[in-house]
């Protein structure tokens, strides 16, 4: 009997000690499943938003009137028929980046936006208002007011990331929402053609899926900090995905708050890339850099010493191998920004420090007959007889360098530029506002109408 027991009571207690490092065993998996990953997911998807935007009527039109724009287009070929139109609704992400209710996104996310309506992760909608928006570096900012606390995503940073790192990937893709992907950063410094006239640089290349709808969202490192904002450029790419450095989104993103827009500062040069004559007429020992071609006396450069025949080999803490580098280094920066120019001079390494600038009063006029080399004028009353002209906005080119970069490709007094890059061009003023940006990017393309023709034009002063 007392055997009996025994061996009753011995079972329970193996029985006992069996069951409670179960019950242990099963808190430790929990534990283990909950990943530095998930952990990241959990901290940050609640401050990430959908957004949701009404954008302005486009039915029945031709597909040529987006190309020409809508007054050219309007002046040959008259107004199109009266059709029902109706207002396009599109799908990207955002990303709460302070408790003020700052939204981080793209840029063509918002583009053409009547309406902007924003949806968080516990369902609460808001309308959202447009703060600022930047086309070239693809971000913008918008802001919802809310009475109750908001969540955000802290900003990390972008300049020690690692090639093989993980990344996270939130975002709204194909309307999906709240979907979480994960990956690697597959490479860095990427330089992405998105279409014809617009370049993106220094992207983060990963492998973790961003569609169509990911726009916008954050990408983050496995602590949860934002590192970059998703762009969703190549819509059929597979295993390959984009984003923009959080270290440049946040220069923009304070320009924006604080100004609406991007304060894009002035240096005063023009540059162009080394060819293998001129690194050997140079007696180059090293490969890269950008030839200074032409200094403006009253540009930061020109007034910091900056000469004719200098080859710029950095700007700040960025490599200077071609043009596109040195444009991509100089769009960094802003107004009044501070940093060292690294430069070669008959062989001598200098380092130059200098401030940007904004471009003088009155130096557009100066600056387009300089660069461009042609003259234009107002398209008046008496510049359409002189000319003969079919065109009542733009300005008219009334006279042209020989030489000159628009020399060199046909272009003829007479001849009315329409649209600089992307600016429609209807007065003096929009077109000196105009040739000043394009002064800051390596090329720009003009509309130009000849009678009743057009055509497009590409210049690399």
């Amino acid at each position: 009997m007392f055997n009996s027991r025994f061996m009753r009571t011995t079972s329970l207690l193996i029985l006992a000690g069996l069951v409670l490092p179960w019950s242990g065993l099963q808190a430790v998996g929990l534990d283990n499943r909950r990943t530095p990953v998930v952990r990241a997911a959990e901290a940050a998807g609640p401050a990430v938003v959908n957004i949701f935007t009404e954008e302005a009527p486009r039915g029945g039109q031709s597909p040529f009137r987006s190309f020409f724009g809508d007054s050219f287009f309007r002046q040959f070929f008259g107004n199109p028929p009266n059709k029902r139109k109706s207002k396009r609704r599109s799908l990207g992400s955002g990303v709460l980046i302070n408790s003020k209710g700052y939204i981080l996104t793209n840029e063509h996310v918002i583009a053409q936006a009547v309406r902007i309506q924003v949806t968080l992760l516990d369902n609460r909608e808001y309308e959202a208002q447009l703060i600022g928006a930047d086309a070239r570096s693809d971000l913008a900012v918008i802001k919802i007011d809310s009475k109750d606390p908001l969540p955000f995503v802290p900003m990390g940073r972008s300049d020690d990331l690692m090639i093989g790192e993980t990344v996270i990937a939130i975002g709204n893709p194909f309307g999906l929402n709240h979907t979480v992907t994960q990956g690697i950063i597959s490479a860095l410094h990427r330089t992405i053609r998105a279409n014809r006239d617009q370049v993106y640089s220094d992207f983060i290349q990963v492998d973790a899926s961003i569609n169509p709808g990911n726009s916008g969202g954050p990408l983050l490192n496995i602590n949860g900090s934002l590192i970059g904002i998703n762009t969703a450029i190549f819509q059929d790419a597979e295993g390959i995905g984009f984003a923009i450095p959080i270290d440049t989104a946040r220069r923009i993103v304070n320009n924006l708050i604080e100004y609406g827009a991007v304060r894009r500062g002035w240096l005063g040069v023009s540059v162009q890339d080394l060819t293998p004559d001129l690194e050997r007429y140079f007696k180059l020992n090293q490969s890269g850099g950008v030839l200074v071609t032409r200094v403006s006396p009253r540009g930061p450069a020109g007034k910091a010493g900056i000469k004719q025949g200098d080859i710029i080999t950095s700007i700040g803490d960025h490599r200077v191998i071609n043009k596109s580098d040195y444009f991509q280094a100089l769009s960094s920066y802003t107004i009044d920004d501070v940093f060292n120019l690294g430069a070669l001079r008959d062989g001598v390494r200098k380092n130059i420090r200098l401030r940007l600038s904004t471009i003088p009063p009155g130096y557009a006029r100066e600056f387009a007959e300089q660069w461009l080399g042609i003259r234009v004028s107002t398209v008046d009353l008496s510049a359409r007889r002189r000319y003969r002209l079919s065109a009542e906005e733009g300005v008219v080119i009334v006279s042209v360098l020989p030489n000159g970069v628009c020399g060199q490709v046909g272009i003829q007094p007479g001849d009315v530029i329409r649209r600089v890059n992307r600016d429609n061009i209807r007065n003096r003023a929009d077109y000196e506002k105009a040739i000043m940006e394009a002064g800051k990017l390596s090329s720009v393309v003009l509309l130009v109408q000849r009678g009743r023709s057009g055509y497009y034009v590409t210049l690399e002063p």
